[in-house]
C-alpha cells in the first residue's frame, strides 16, 4: 500500500513524538525531584562518631556532615533528617521514608542487594571495647568462642554481628543491642564483658569515658579473613533505581573526598587520613 509522503512525514513526526513521550516518563528524575521540592529526606542511626545529635539537638557526625557538603553542592536547600534504629534504615529507605541514609554503613554484598551504594568515603577497622584491664584477654573476635563466661554486645545488623558469627561465637553469647550507648552502658554494667564495632566509634567513645571503665582492646587481630569482601569500607546508600541521585552524589562526592576541607571536617570526628578509602571503588569492594 502506498502512504502519501505527507502522511508519512506526518506518522514518523508522531512516532517519534510518543518514543520522546515514553523516554521521558521512563527517565529517573531522582534528583530533579528533589531540587523540585527543595528538600531531601535523610536517615541516620545515632552512633558517634558516625551519626548522632550535638547538644544543641543538631545532627552531626561524619557522615551528616559529608552530606550537608554534598547535598548544598546539589542544589539541594533543606534536608530533613529522619532518626531510626540502624537495623531499620535499609527497610526505612525501601519503603519511601527516607531518601538517602547517612550512618556510616559498610558496603556488604547482602545490604547491595537492597540499596545502591555510593563510592567509599572511609575505610576502618574493626575493634573491640573492654573493661579496663581487659580481664578475659579478648585481642581478636576469635578469642570469645568457648569462653563461657563472655558475651559481646553488638549493633543489630551491623557487620561485627556478621564478623562475631562467623568467628564462632555463639547466638547465646551475642548481645545485641539498639545503638552504641547501650553497648557501653552493658559492658559497664558486666552484661556484656565486649562491645564490638568500629574502631573510630570506639576511640569516640573510650575518650568519653572519664572514669576510665573501659579500653580499646590492644592489641587486635582484624577479622579481615573471615569475609569474602573487605570489611570497613563505608559510603551512603540509596534506593535502588534512584539512579539520577546516586550519580550526581558521586559526582559531587569525587570533589570534596580526601580534600583539605574534607580532613579537617572528619578530625573534628576523630577520623585521620589514614582511614580514607583510597582508590577503591564500590564495585571492586563488592566483588572480592
Amino acid at each position: 500500500m502506498n502512504i502519501p509522503r505527507t502522511y508519512r512525514a506526518v506518522l514518523a513526526t508522531a512516532l517519534c513524538l510518543f518514543a520522546n513521550l515514553s523516554w521521558q516518563a521512563s527517565r529517573d528524575a531522582s534528583l530533579d525531584a528533589h531540587r523540585r521540592t527543595g528538600a531531601i529526606r535523610v536517615g541516620y542511626a545515632v552512633e558517634a562518631p558516625y551519626a548522632f545529635l550535638a547538644p544543641d539537638g543538631q545532627v552531626t557526625g561524619e557522615s551528616p556532615e559529608i552530606a550537608r557538603q554534598i547535598i548544598s553542592r546539589l542544589g539541594i536547600p533543606r534536608i530533613e533528617w529522619r532518626v531510626a534504629e540502624f537495623s531499620e534504615l535499609i527497610a526505612e529507605l525501601e519503603d519511601g521514608h527516607i531518601d538517602v541514609i547517612a550512618a556510616g554503613m559498610f558496603i556488604t554484598a547482602e545490604r547491595a542487594r537492597r540499596v545502591s551504594f555510593s563510592e567509599p568515603t572511609f575505610h576502618v577497622r574493626q575493634g573491640l571495647l573492654v573493661a579496663t584491664g581487659n580481664p578475659y584477654h579478648l585481642h581478636a573476635y576469635s578469642d570469645a568462642p568457648g569462653l563461657d563466661k563472655v558475651r559481646i554486645a553488638v549493633l543489630s545488623g551491623s557487620i561485627e554481628e556478621d564478623l562475631l558469627t562467623r568467628a564462632g561465637v555463639s547466638e547465646r553469647q551475642l548481645l545485641r543491642v539498639p545503638d552504641a550507648r547501650t553497648g557501653r552502658m552493658a559492658l559497664e554494667s558486666g552484661e556484656a564483658q565486649g562491645l564490638a564495632l568500629s574502631r573510630p566509634t570506639l576511640r569516640w567513645l573510650a575518650a568519653g569515658d572519664r572514669r576510665g571503665r573501659t579500653v580499646l582492646a590492644e592489641p587486635f587481630t582484624q577479622p579481615a579473613g573471615n569475609l569474602p569482601l573487605q570489611p570497613g569500607y563505608g559510603a551512603f546508600a540509596f534506593r535502588r533505581g534512584d539512579t539520577q541521585l546516586l550519580s550526581a552524589w558521586n559526582a559531587a562526592q569525587a570533589d570534596f573526598i580526601n580534600t583539605p576541607a574534607h580532613l579537617a571536617l572528619i578530625a573534628r570526628f576523630g577520623f585521620t587520613a589514614d582511614e580514607m578509602p583510597g582508590t577503591i571503588s564500590t564495585a571492586t569492594v563488592l566483588t572480592q
